[in-house]
């Protein structure tokens, strides 16, 4: 199925591109979240007359993340948790976790924009974490998890 990128989608492509996509990824993901639109001759053409209006909102979503990133660079953030002699979480620090702890220091964040591509963390000790912000924005923040008493 042809469709058209209303967004940058990661290893997909830019704005505006046209693709050949799967029918189920088109109509479970793409097209029910606004990313994409079928790529029909009429869809073409209003596609074309609001490519800038759509490149504008993608510019300023792009310097909205880059502004949120700035105040995000350089967090650490501390969480408690209950842990054997070893260092070994009784449980685990998972991404909902993290959002919470960072929202909590005063800079919203979603889990679904904390990255842990190997995992929940179920160690004591520090973990560089990359926060997902936008598809050309990414920062890392430092989080410590440390043993409760």
């Amino acid at each position: 199925m042809d469709v058209i990128l209303l967004e940058k989608v990661p290893n997909l492509g830019d704005l505006g591109e046209k693709v050949k996509v799967r029918p189920g990824y088109a109509r479970n993901y793409l097209l029910p979240q606004r990313r994409a639109i079928a790529a029909t001759p009429a869809n073409v053409a209003e596609f074309d007359r609001h490519r800038a209006e759509l490149q504008a909102q993608q510019v300023e979503a792009r310097d909205a993340a880059e502004a949120h990133a700035a105040s995000l660079g350089g967090m650490v953030v501390t969480l408690a948790r209950k842990a054997g002699e070893e260092g070994r979480l009784f449980g685990s620090v998972g991404t909902s976790d993290i959002a919470e702890a960072v929202s909590a220091l005063g800079t919203a964040i979603e889990r679904q924009q904390v990255r842990l591509p190997s995992g929940p963390l179920r160690q004591v000790g520090d973990y560089d974490i990359v926060v997902h912000l936008h598809a050309d924005v990414d920062v890392a923040i430092k989080v410590q998890v440390v043993a409760e008493n």
